[in-house]
């Protein structure tokens, strides 16, 4: 049995792996802006349970939950960095105060609860940390460039973050989903910014378009995809990345060969450049 430390545990995937953790005889520590959406989303309140209000740009309130699930469980043994939402817009049409809003939740927000988890998994030189990422992370699109970066910032925090805890017996995983029928797509959880430049009607444009007729018809079951990444979080050597679904698994077979064909295509470039 272990303890689970998730943000986010109010509704979609975050609500999901809480559920399967829950299911599986583990307690949780479920945070969310308001502790109460976590318990609408459990009404049976099952005993493991310890539903906490933390929003994670606020350190302090991360520090709070921490501490009130070290009071009720003693420890913490799986960080799942859920919490975000997506952004919708050409780069250029994205403001600056949308930006950092983004970040603020989907980049700082992660690192505000590692510095109140870390601690915990270090001073016992074991546990996880699972960061749900996107396939956008590793592949974005048009119209989503600033959402995409925040997981590409996911990407890159992840995998620094996986050499510096391996020597002290901590795992790293970073998810990377596609499309799952969760309420991701509809307003709760996706920000749209208005169209303002024209020439981007055809980069950007289809994706704001595509949103309603998407939404509901995602491809990816979320109770399967919160089964594996319990699943993977009970395996002896998990993996680093964990693809979900056949259309992420498509995306980044993709992205490996475009890069593959041009890094053969320019080496010779690449090498010219080295002191003869």
């Amino acid at each position: 049995m272990n303890v689970w430390f998730v943000t986010g545990a109010s509704r979609g995937l975050g609500a999901e792996i809480t559920r399967e953790a829950l299911d599986r005889g583990h307690n949780v520590i479920a945070t969310a802006r308001d502790a109460s959406a976590v318990l609408r989303a459990h009404p049976h309140e099952p005993a493991g349970l310890l539903a906490v209000s933390a929003d994670v740009t606020s350190a302090p309130q991360l520090q709070a939950a921490v501490r009130a699930g070290l009071e009720r469980f003693g420890r913490i043994d799986v960080v799942v960095n859920n919490a975000g939402y997506g952004l919708v817009g050409a780069v250029e049409e994205i403001s600056d105060e949308a930006a950092r809003a983004l970040f603020d939740v989907n980049v700082f927000g992660v690192l505000n609860t590692l510095r109140a988890t870390l601690p915990v998994l270090r001073e016992r030189r074991s546990g996880h940390v699972v960061n749900i990422g996107s396939v956008g992370g590793f592949a974005t699109a048009p119209g989503v460039g600033l959402y995409g970066a925040s997981k590409f910032a996911l990407e890159g925090i992840s995998e620094a973050l996986h050499g510096e805890l391996a020597p002290l017996g901590i795992h790293v995983t970073i998810v990377e989903p596609g499309g799952f029928r969760t309420d991701f797509l509809n307003g709760s959880s996706v920000r749209i910014e208005p169209a303002s430049i024209a020439d981007y009607a055809a980069g950007a444009g289809p994706v704001r378009e595509a949103l309603a007729h998407h939404d509901g018809r995602q491809p990816g079951d979320p109770a399967k995809a919160a089964k594996a990444v319990v699943d993977v979080t009970e395996v002896a050597e998990p993996p680093l990345r964990l693809q979900l679904g056949a259309d992420a698994v498509e995306r980044v077979r993709a992205k490996l060969e475009l890069v593959q064909r041009e890094l053969d295509q320019w080496r010779h470039v690449a090498l010219s450049t080295g002191l003869v």
